[in-house]
Protein backbone atom coordinates (compact mmCIF):
# COMPACT_ATOMS: atom_id res chain seq x y z
CA UNK A 1 0.00 0.00 0.00
CA UNK A 2 2.80 2.57 0.72
CA UNK A 3 4.85 2.15 -2.19
CA UNK A 4 1.74 2.53 -4.15
CA UNK A 5 1.20 5.79 -2.15
CA UNK A 6 4.94 6.46 -3.01
CA UNK A 7 5.07 5.81 -6.47
CA UNK A 8 2.09 7.92 -6.92
CA UNK A 9 3.68 10.76 -5.32
CA UNK A 10 6.98 10.74 -7.43
CA UNK A 11 4.70 10.11 -10.51
CA UNK A 12 3.24 13.37 -9.40
CA UNK A 13 6.15 15.27 -8.48
CA UNK A 14 7.19 14.40 -11.73
CA UNK A 15 4.13 15.39 -13.93
CA UNK A 16 4.75 18.69 -11.65
CA UNK A 17 8.23 19.13 -12.67
CA UNK A 18 7.88 18.26 -16.42
CA UNK A 19 4.49 20.73 -16.58
CA UNK A 20 7.10 23.62 -15.08
CA UNK A 21 9.72 22.86 -17.67
CA UNK A 22 6.92 23.48 -20.59
CA UNK A 23 6.04 26.59 -18.98
CA UNK A 24 7.91 29.15 -20.40
CA UNK A 25 8.77 32.64 -19.98
CA UNK A 26 7.09 35.01 -22.75
CA UNK A 27 8.69 38.11 -23.41
CA UNK A 28 6.01 39.93 -25.33
CA UNK A 29 4.16 39.42 -21.85
CA UNK A 30 7.00 40.63 -20.18
CA UNK A 31 6.72 43.68 -22.89
CA UNK A 32 3.61 44.42 -21.80
CA UNK A 33 4.06 44.12 -17.92
CA UNK A 34 6.93 46.91 -18.50
CA UNK A 35 4.77 48.92 -20.59
CA UNK A 36 2.28 49.01 -17.95
CA UNK A 37 4.00 49.06 -14.74
CA UNK A 38 8.17 50.49 -15.64
CA UNK A 39 7.35 52.85 -18.59
CA UNK A 40 6.33 55.83 -16.37
CA UNK A 41 10.08 55.86 -14.72
CA UNK A 42 12.13 53.36 -17.23
CA UNK A 43 12.78 53.71 -21.05
CA UNK A 44 11.17 50.51 -22.09
CA UNK A 45 11.06 50.50 -25.44
CA UNK A 46 13.66 51.89 -28.45
CA UNK A 47 10.46 54.12 -29.42
CA UNK A 48 8.92 55.05 -26.00
CA UNK A 49 8.72 58.56 -24.50
CA UNK A 50 7.74 60.39 -21.52
CA UNK A 51 10.00 58.59 -19.16
CA UNK A 52 12.64 60.74 -16.89
CA UNK A 53 15.52 61.07 -19.16
CA UNK A 54 18.38 61.41 -16.08
CA UNK A 55 16.47 58.92 -13.97
CA UNK A 56 16.15 54.88 -13.86
CA UNK A 57 18.09 53.17 -16.26
CA UNK A 58 16.96 51.88 -19.45
CA UNK A 59 15.83 48.75 -20.03
CA UNK A 60 18.33 48.33 -22.88
CA UNK A 61 21.08 49.83 -20.47
CA UNK A 62 20.18 47.15 -18.11
CA UNK A 63 19.96 44.52 -21.00
CA UNK A 64 24.00 45.29 -21.58
CA UNK A 65 24.86 45.51 -17.84
CA UNK A 66 25.82 42.28 -17.75
CA UNK A 67 23.28 40.98 -14.71
CA UNK A 68 22.24 37.38 -15.12
CA UNK A 69 18.59 36.45 -15.05
CA UNK A 70 19.16 35.00 -11.38
CA UNK A 71 20.70 38.60 -10.33
CA UNK A 72 17.51 40.56 -12.30
CA UNK A 73 15.32 37.18 -10.54
CA UNK A 74 16.79 38.68 -7.01
CA UNK A 75 16.53 41.81 -7.80
CA UNK A 76 12.73 42.32 -8.87
CA UNK A 77 11.73 39.80 -6.41
CA UNK A 78 12.96 42.75 -3.94
CA UNK A 79 13.11 45.99 -5.07
CA UNK A 80 14.74 48.97 -3.31
CA UNK A 81 15.11 52.66 -3.52
CA UNK A 82 12.59 54.33 -4.97
CA UNK A 83 11.49 51.36 -6.69
CA UNK A 84 8.09 50.41 -5.57
CA UNK A 85 7.16 46.83 -4.70
CA UNK A 86 5.01 45.82 -7.16
CA UNK A 87 4.37 42.49 -5.91
CA UNK A 88 5.05 40.67 -9.49
CA UNK A 89 4.02 36.81 -9.33
CA UNK A 90 7.22 34.35 -10.21
CA UNK A 91 5.68 34.44 -13.75
CA UNK A 92 5.37 38.02 -14.52
CA UNK A 93 9.21 38.18 -13.34
CA UNK A 94 10.59 35.46 -15.73
CA UNK A 95 8.54 36.99 -18.14
CA UNK A 96 9.85 40.84 -17.74
CA UNK A 97 13.13 38.70 -17.89
CA UNK A 98 12.81 37.53 -20.82
CA UNK A 99 11.84 40.99 -22.13
CA UNK A 100 15.15 42.76 -20.94
CA UNK A 101 16.91 39.35 -22.41
CA UNK A 102 15.54 39.77 -25.40
CA UNK A 103 16.69 43.47 -26.00
CA UNK A 104 20.16 41.93 -25.87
Amino acid sequence: MWRQTLSGALIGLLAAFSAAEDARADPKEGGQIARQWCSGCHLVAANQTGAVPQGPPSFLSVAHSGMTAAQLRAFLSHPHGPMPDLALTRAEIDNLIDYIESLR
